[in-house]
């Protein structure tokens, strides 16, 4: 055979072997290929080993991380694991194929985190983008945590978690559909439950802690004491009267409190901020000795009376009688609730935390009928008689008059006496109540 014979043969099996080649890479297969060359669109352009035939690898291909220079990544002469992921062109066109070392490097990611799934363990990776209804995660390939899913608490800012590395449960995998969900929620209560269960076997009644608070409701205030949360009962807030635990605390404000109770079977943990504080009826002698004149506020309106209160936490009683000089039907008639007046202390009870106020001990008693006429009366006698006369008369109705308009409370009589046996039996029934 001539040689021309032989060449021609040469290139005919050689052509053959190329065809067996390409109909033995089919799409799916792992394969090796050397970069060849790098090309200015910053693709590698590499030989599939034992094919004789080139497959391209674009720069997103090469790595589950972002690549922003190729050369950075590979070299002419690296041998790459890749895996085909379709054909490019017709074998008259010189066919090649699209090749990924990304998604070679996915594919192991999804059997390393199925058996991490599997195996009941978490992963840790780190949140790479905030979108609608949750996070983006980056665990090698894409996760998605729900926003339902973020915390154990309802969380309306998210981007706080954006460039955070967390630890997440992995919740469903499904890698043909590169699906990925987790939660780190799951992490937080696991944790919280832990530490819920060491401070709880640390605290005990009487105890007094530092906290923070938490979350505020109508009814009272959760404070964070290091990983668990104890109530504090709106009522245990202050010693004085608390419509909204808003209006006196805010989430955040750190305070001291007492501990009440602990229930770990009901995993409760009841607390108190006003047994921290100094009690307000401590030295109320002082504050409010008797005969002393005091602001205060109306707190409470009843059939026998108002309460007022004169310092936080302390409130005192102005019997219906110690009102006005006037006859009124219920305290409702002249006084409301929030209303600013001036009271005078009749009576200290310290030990039984009883203050006894006055009203109308701070104004001037009006004159009655018989006293007008008795008034008019002497006018008219001044302008009749001389000087004398009238001094004489003066001097007696001074002293006719002296006692009547003297405070009630300085006439030397009883606090019974002065505002009857009504006010120490409702001041009883209140105690009892």
């Amino acid at each position: 055979m001539s040689e021309n014979g032989t060449s021609q043969n040469n290139e005919n099996n050689e052509l053959l072997d190329a065809l067996n080649s390409i109909d033995n890479v089919k799409v799916g297969d792992v394969v090796k290929g050397e970069v060849l060359t790098i090309d200015d669109d910053q693709q590698a352009i590499v030989g599939i080993a034992d094919t004789g035939i080139e497959g391209v690898v674009p720069k997103k291909e090469l790595s589950t991380k972002p690549v922003d220079d190729i050369n950075s990544v590979i070299k002419v002469g690296d041998v790459l694991d890749l895996v085909v992921i379709s054909r490019i062109g017709t074998d008259k066109e010189g066919g090649s194929y699209l090749l990924s070392q990304r998604r070679l490097e996915a594919r192991k990611v999804w059997d390393d985190i199925q058996k991490e799934f599997e195996a009941g363990h978490t992963l840790t990776a780190p949140v790479t983008q905030v979108v609608k209804g949750g996070l983006v995660v980056d665990a090698g390939v894409r996760g998605f945590v729900p926003a339902s899913m973020v915390s154990d608490h309802f969380v309306e800012d998210l981007s706080q978690f954006k460039g955070q590395t967390l630890e997440f449960k992995i919740v469903e995998i499904e890698p043909s559909e590169n699906r990925l969900i987790l939660s780190h929620r799951a992490i937080v209560e696991k944790e919280r439950a832990a530490q819920k269960a060491e401070i709880m076997a640390k605290l005990t009644a009487g105890d007094i802690v530092e906290g923070k608070v938490a979350r505020l409701t109508n009814f009272g205030a959760f404070v964070d004491l290091g990983g668990v949360d104890g109530l504090v009962h709106v009522s245990e807030i202050a010693f004085e009267r608390v419509e909204k635990p808003s209006d006196v605390l805010k989430v955040g404000q750190e305070v001291k409190v007492k501990v009440l109770s602990v229930d770990p079977d009901r995993d409760r943990i009841s607390l108190s901020i006003k047994q921290t504080l100094p009690e307000p009826w401590d030295g109320i002698e002082d504050k409010a000795p008797q005969g002393s004149v005091l602001d205060g506020t109306v707190k409470r309106l009843t059939s026998f009376g108002a309460f007022v209160e004169v310092f936080p936490g302390v409130e005192g009683l102005v019997h219906i009688s110690q009102i006005s000089h006037q006859h009124i039907a219920t305290p409702a008639d002249v006084l409301k609730v929030g209303q600013e007046i001036k009271v005078k202390v009749l009576d200290v009870r310290p030990n039984d935390h009883r203050l006894a106020l006055s009203i109308k001990a701070l104004e001037e008693k009006p004159q009655s009928g018989d006293e007008a006429s008795e008034n008019h009366s002497n006018n008219r006698s001044r302008n009749n008689n001389g000087g004398n006369n009238n001094r004489r008369r003066n001097n007696r109705n001074s002293a006719e008059t002296s006692t009547a308009n003297a405070p009630e409370e300085s006439t030397g009589f009883s606090l019974g006496d002065l505002i009857g046996d009504s006010l120490k039996k409702d001041m009883e029934d209140n105690e009892n109540n």
